[in-house]
């Protein structure tokens, strides 16, 4: 694949996801086009180690998808691991909010979200609805508005003259986003009511609405700017472009080594679900693979995970933020992740290999390791070697802006982070 046309399918994938379900969506489209084949957790198996491309998912918001083609006792498996969630902001359950002839939608924030850029943006809203059908069971589907249906309006400087030195932002006043004028005598809203017609629209048969998960998100597209290029400027490349690179060199894995990908979500919450990576998904799914647990150990005695997930870039305007021997330049390549307290699971040996296969596929590495008088992030990668016991080394691409709406990543290092990928699952 060319590194523009790998480019352009980030770009797209990124827009056609602003939710966990709409990525793994996503992502079961451009596999099953790919011949892979969906297997459900409900279901016997008959996959057998050294056969075949299959995928399953779990919640609709996780993912795992493999290719087998040898022994996995005798040779292991490579793994990816990234998530397919994002901070943003999440509708509560009983959200209509009526002032002054304004419909507003309470929220949460989910995750650690930088919140100041959500102000004064197009925010549209999309998600999973779970309603009831007209013979009385219960279906779930996926919505997006697409267009701008929302905007959270700052306070204009004349009415908080600090706004510019100290301003604070109250979670449960501040950030509820204005959707509607109403009418002068009008009762309200009801967003279910708004919900059900929505879902009708695309030809279900709902009779009620049930609940649901939804996000808010800015309908800016992606889009490459930069005087020369440069930079990838989008929401949610924490962490869907590890989803996507991760994603497409399984996909374009030609060679004999077993490779598989897991895109968990909860991620930004502590990974504590069904679908997170601390639950049993992953686990789940190779102890089915390899038939025991005995053949699990010894599978993962020879495999290695290589969990992807954005670091933070050295930022010009803030540079003593960082340790000033490792603070990682945009489009120098992908970062190796380090910390002696274990927030990642990288080790010498597992950095040692990841090198390798840089220097292999003549792709540049950097190193990352928090200032020693801050805290540091942790992933999936410390999580995942202690329920495996696999060997794991923490990666990503170094970012500008992680958490906020709109992040900023390098355009070539998008592209060196696919080929190592590539050749570490060759």
């Amino acid at each position: 694949m060319q590194n523009e046309e790998f480019v352009n399918g980030l770009l797209d994938f990124i827009k056609r996801s602003p939710t966990p379900f709409h990525a793994v969506q996503m992502m079961v489209e451009k596999l099953e086009a790919a011949g892979f084949e969906r297997l459900k957790e409900k279901e016997q198996w008959s996959v057998k180690s050294g056969q075949g491309r299959h995928f399953v998912t779990r919640n609709d918001s996780s993912i795992i998808a493999f290719c087998l083609n040898q022994s996995l006792v005798e040779h292991g498996i490579h793994m990816v691991g990234a998530h397919t969630d994002s901070p943003c902001l999440k509708v509560k359950p009983n959200p209509e909010i009526t002032t002054n002839h304004y419909l507003q939608l309470g929220v949460e924030v989910y995750g650690g979200a930088l919140l100041n850029p959500w102000f004064d943006r197009d925010l549209s809203l999309a998600g999973r609805v779970s309603y009831l059908d007209e013979q009385g069971q219960i279906e779930h589907q996926l919505i997006d508005w697409q267009k701008a249906i929302a905007v959270i309006p700052s306070l204009a400087i004349h009415l908080d003259r600090e706004a510019n030195e100290n301003r604070k932002i109250n979670k449960q006043t501040d950030l509820p986003p204005v959707l509607m004028n109403l009418p002068e005598n009008s009762d309200g809203v009801s967003f279910n009511d708004l919900l059900l017609e929505k879902v009708n629209a695309s030809g279900a048969k709902a009779v009620k609405v049930l609940d649901y998960e939804l996000s808010f998100y800015d309908v800016q597209p992606p889009a490459i700017v930069g005087l020369n290029d440069d930079f990838i400027a989008a929401a949610r490349l924490d962490n869907l472009l590890s989803c996507y690179t991760g994603l497409m060199a399984l996909i374009d894995n030609k060679g004999k080594q077993n490779a598989l990908l897991v895109c968990n979500d909860h991620e930004e919450v502590g990974s504590v679900s069904a679908a997170g990576a601390q639950g049993n998904f992953l686990k789940s799914v190779l102890t089915r693979l390899c038939g025991s647990d005995e053949s699990l150990s010894r599978t993962m005695a020879s495999s290695l995970m290589i969990s992807v997930d954005n670091a933070h870039a050295v930022h010009p305007n803030y540079a003593d933020k960082h340790d000033a021997n490792h603070g990682p330049i945009i489009n120098a390549g992908p970062v190796i992740k380090s910390n002696a307290n274990q927030r990642y699971a990288t080790n010498s040996e597992t950095s040692a290999m990841f090198k390798h296969w840089c220097e292999l596929a003549d792709v540049p590495v950097q190193s990352f390791v928090v200032r020693s008088d801050m805290a540091c992030g942790s992933t999936i990668g410390p999580i995942t070697a202690n329920e495996l016991g696999v060997s794991t080394v923490d990666v990503g691409v170094p970012t500008f802006a992680m958490h906020s709406i709109r992040e900023l990543a390098g355009r070539l290092d998008t592209c060196y982070l696919y080929s190592v990928l590539k050749h570490c699952f060759n």
